[in-house]
């Protein structure tokens, strides 16, 4: 059986993430990115960054791990599943995005490394 994380290894990740999405959301921005909304939760999962360049909004997934492949392996079918059934409930609230062309972007937070963006990291299901 698993043993749950205590309280302070939790608050660290908890820590992690947010740092990892605050600098996944600066690396978008020098990028020419303009942040529609960051850690948008509904129907059970959650998108931490939204941004949009041009006629495109990608729906960011940001994932901190030790190496870039272990993080982009992080993002399971689970994930996926959750990722885009978040995405779905933002554009019922968005309507105006149907006209753009929509994608799950990841970006790759690695230690002294600057974040990987990836676009198309993984299929949207609609």
């Amino acid at each position: 059986m698993r043993q749950r994380p205590s309280v302070q290894d939790r608050r660290a990740r908890l820590k992690r993430g947010a740092t990892a999405e605050l600098f996944g959301a600066a690396a978008l921005l020098l990028k020419g990115w303009r942040i529609l909304a960051r850690g948008h939760a509904g129907h059970g999962g959650e998108i931490d960054i939204i941004a949009t360049r041009g006629r495109v909004v990608a729906f960011v997934e940001v994932k901190a791990r030790a190496t870039r492949d272990s993080a982009l392996l992080a993002i399971d079918p689970t994930k996926q599943h959750r990722f885009s059934r978040a995405v779905r409930h933002w554009m019922m609230r968005n309507p105006w995005a149907a006209d753009y062309t929509l994608r799950a972007d990841a970006l790759l937070v690695t230690p002294w490394r600057w974040p990987a963006h990836v676009p198309d990291a993984f299929p949207l299901r609609l």
